[in-house]
């Protein structure tokens, strides 16, 4: 192994210690209720902060939401830029027209919401009010994708990455088809939130580290909600004293599915091509003759360290990355949340998507299953509505199903469906319904499983 300096090895331990405590580590919090939670430090001064500015971060909201509106209506009338350095500010703004209407509708649905003008099915406190109250989801993702975008580069820029990537390579290539590096981005969505694991899995792929295929498998496998979140959807829907057994059923079936998803269409069909179009030339990772696990994947995280002294650089990376999520993301999970929840409060379009698994359910024993049909798709809008919804059904057994099912489906359109669509990450509105519906069909039954044996 090489030698390097002791500034090098201090570069490396001091950014990624406290990127580890950041992003990883859960620590004790009291919430509202005088309740003691977990949370990792990220999430606590993202959540901290969003109260002490829930009045304004609205306001804030519709000021960047129309920014980006306005900044990709100037840029609709150029030509993209196919340069190799592309402008950063023409990475922001020059989008596709889609995506461009996208940004539009989200202004004009935060303007509808902030000032209650047009249709209530708008700006009701059950849709786009909702997102973009003082303690909505849009004034959790402006403090989290300050905190974290700014902070980001602790974990990515100073060789924690390329340490952990060469010790879990003979874990993550053969079980889920990923490299050692991806390690670190499921890890910071399971503990953390999964937005933080999209950030991070999109600024990876960003920089040619992951293909195609494993920015996909990633963002669509591994991007779980928190411990948190799961204790308040088992509270939600009354069985908080199930909490363990509850937790350990997500644990296993997310593991599960994290081993059949990647080999299945369509993330087995993405392409193994890097962003900038170049091929993987190999899937396999070896260590160098000499080397160990640990010695390879230290003398890579020191290289690394040693490539990235500019205190400067660490700060325009991260609020490029602030940015990004701000004006690239936030305007997504506006439209495409609001449409997804208006459909839900206003329509029959759930119930008429889940009557097909009426017999499905009751093909695996649940309970009261023409209730809880609609429930499996209505996820799809928002993880929260179906232990809002299901709350009032009768069986334990079926309540558990839901809330089990709730978390483990992942792809929900009002965050991380809609940050994925939003993010580099190369996934389409189809790919995320045919993932999300795989992961209920596949999941139903190792869900109903241990419900069986617990009621």
């Amino acid at each position: 192994m090489k030698k390097f300096s002791t500034s090098t090895w201090l570069l490396f331990l001091l950014p990624s210690l406290l990127g580890i405590l950041l992003f990883l580590i859960p620590i004790p919090t009291t919430n509202a209720d005088g309740d003691t939670e977990w949370m990792v430090t990220i999430a606590v001064l993202a959540n901290w902060l969003a109260d002490n500015i829930a009045s304004l971060v609205p306001w804030i909201m519709l000021v960047l939401l129309s920014i980006a509106a306005i900044g990709s209506l100037v840029y609709i009338t150029k030509k993209p830029n196919t340069d190799e350095d592309v402008p950063f500010f023409d990475k922001l703004f020059n989008v596709s027209l889609f995506w461009t209407i996208t940004r539009v509708l989200a202004a004009i649905f935060a303007f509808m919401v902030l000032f209650q003008v047009g249709p209530e099915a708008v700006w009701n406190e059950n849709t786009g009010g909702l997102l973009l109250s003082g303690d909505g989801l849009l004034s959790f993702l402006f403090t989290i994708f300050l905190f974290a975008g700014l902070l980001l580069p602790l974990l990515m820029n100073f060789g924690l990455l390329e340490f952990f990537g060469s010790m879990m390579v003979k874990i993550m290539r053969p079980l889920f088809r990923l490299p050692g590096r991806s390690s670190i981005d499921a890890l910071a969505s399971w503990v953390g939130d999964g937005t933080i694991g999209v950030l991070l899995t999109s600024k990876q792929y960003e920089d040619n580290r992951y293909t195609q295929r494993e920015a996909a498998i990633i963002g669509t496998t591994f991007s779980v909600v928190s411990i948190t979140f799961a204790i308040v959807v088992i509270g939600e829907i009354g069985l908080a004293s199930y909490f363990l057994p509850y937790y350990g059923t997500v644990i296993l079936a997310g593991i599960i599915l994290a081993l059949i998803m990647p080999r299945i269409y369509p993330l087995s069909r993405k392409p193994t091509t890097f962003i900038d179009g170049s091929e993987q030339e190999s899937q396999t990772e070896d260590v160098p003759k000499g080397y160990n696990v640990v010695s390879h994947g230290m003398e890579k995280a020191l290289e690394k360290a040693d490539r990235n002294r500019s205190i400067s650089k660490f700060f325009e990376d991260g609020f490029k990355n602030v940015l990004d999520m701000w004006i690239g993301v936030a305007p997504v999970v506006m439209a495409f949340g609001t449409i997804a929840l208006i459909l839900a409060e206003y329509t029959q379009l759930f119930v008429i998507l889940g009557a097909p698994f009426v017999p499905y359910l009751n093909l695996l024993g649940i309970p009261e299953a023409a209730d809880a049909a609609q429930l499996m798709v209505v996820g799809f809008a928002d993880m929260f509505l179906p232990a809002i919804l299901g709350s009032g059904i009768e069986s334990e057994l079926t309540r558990f199903v839901v809330a089990a099912l709730s978390v483990t489906q992942l792809i929900y359109l009002s965050e991380v469906g809609g940050i994925l669509l939003g993010s580099k990450i190369p996934v389409n509105i189809l790919d995320l319904i045919i993932i999300f519906l795989l992961r209920t069909i596949i999941a139903l039954p190792i869900i109903a499983g241990v419900a069986h044996l617990l009621f």
